[in-house]
């Protein structure tokens, strides 16, 4: 039987910054307002027993919010000991805006093993046109500190996420992302779907395409953009682990700071509702339609998508993109023109450095 392999823990369902394209506090599904702010060590052990009883093979666990460091870094590190002495083995990461890193919690995941990733969408004034503190206000110094003191401890610092903004220089928000050298960037659209378009819609692949120019024609490798480094992987032929493209099952669950399981939370910006699970049980969920149709590659595209010529390796885009308010989630995604020009742009890159290497062996 397949299983869940990804487990994204709400340790804390609120957040001190006020992102205005936040996918919790932004979106139709407001559920986070029913929410304790913190999960308890009770509940949390119990979603470690039951991430243990569901397993059948290699996990991981994200600490997530919210902001997941509003719960302190001494509760993160007792979450993390719970963790592998309930499940075993398992791989351990969270998820931050970067502001409430302190020196000792950059330690105590160097502790545990804990691999941070930092929201980050380029320099100052390009990160601060959404990611602002509750009541306004930049976050960018603080994050920036933040990162510098991750990346004071071994292995801890594991990268850095980025919403695009088109209306922000491509080029310069990538050169303000490699400053802080990240081990891997990933650049991610803005949630949006076909009742709620995205902001400069047909301006994304554009603005990829140049980043991904400068990346690609870099003389030596600067960092890994998953997003990038996934479709030219996919373009010859491998497979990836990815929910923004590709065609591989996407096997991640989600429990609420009370311990109740949902699909990815991303999904409330389609409609309320929309990541609720008919039961908390991990076997049971992954019967569900919206998690089986998650599962079964090319079977949930829709028309359009299984006639295109870049279908596997686009793989109809991120779920959640695809929603419209007539067709559900079988449409295309509403980023569907971008990612055929990112992916072609870059399937014609890759397949001419192939070539000339082949002629000149």
């Amino acid at each position: 039987m397949t299983t869940f392999n990804e487990f994204v823990v709400k340790v804390h369902s609120r957040c001190n910054l006020a992102c205005d394209y936040c996918y919790v506090y932004e979106s139709p599904g407001q559920s986070w307002r029913e929410q304790p702010r913190l999960m308890t060590d009770e509940t949390f052990a119990d979603v470690c027993r039951r991430i243990a009883r569901h397993r059948d093979g290699p996990v991981s666990l994200v600490f997530h919010g919210g902001e997941p460091l509003l719960a302190g870094a001494a509760r993160i590190e007792r979450f993390a000991t719970l963790a592998r002495e309930i499940i075993g083995p398992v791989r351990l990461r969270l998820q931050t805006n970067g502001t409430l890193v302190t020196a000792g919690f950059a330690a105590a995941c160097a502790r545990q093993g804990i691999r941070v990733a930092v929201s980050l969408d380029g320099g100052r004034a390009a990160n601060d046109k959404h990611r602002v503190r509750v009541g306004g206000g930049s976050s960018f110094s603080r994050v920036r500190e933040g990162i510098a003191l991750l990346k004071a401890e071994r292995d801890v610092f594991a990268g850095l996420l980025c919403v695009v903004d088109t209306s922000n220089d491509p080029v310069a928000t990538y050169a303000a992302l490699v400053e802080h050298r990240p081990p891997s960037v990933d650049f991610l659209l803005p949630h949006a779907n076909w009742a709620a378009p995205p902001p400069r819609p047909g301006t994304y692949g554009d603005w990829l395409v140049a980043v991904f120019e400068r990346w690609y024609r870099a003389p030596v490798r600067e960092t890994r953009v998953r997003l990038f480094d996934d479709i030219v992987t996919l373009v010859l032929g491998g497979s990836v682990a990815s929910e923004t493209v590709g065609l591989a099952p996407v096997r991640v669950a989600v429990f609420e700071t009370d311990g109740s399981l949902e699909q990815v939370d991303a999904l409330k910006t389609a409609y309320p509702g929309a990541a609720s699970l008919p039961s908390d049980d991990l076997n049971a969920a992954m019967s569900a339609p919206g998690v089986v149709a998650r599962q079964i590659g090319a079977a949930a595209l829709a028309p359009e998508c299984l006639r295109c010529p870049v279908r596997d390796v686009c793989g109809g885009g991120n779920y959640v993109h695809r929603y419209h308010p007539a067709r559900g989630f079988r449409a295309p995604s509403v980023y569907c023109a971008d990612l055929l020009r990112l992916v072609t742009h870059i399937a014609a890159a890759v397949r001419s450095d192939v070539a000339r290497l082949s002629r000149s062996r």
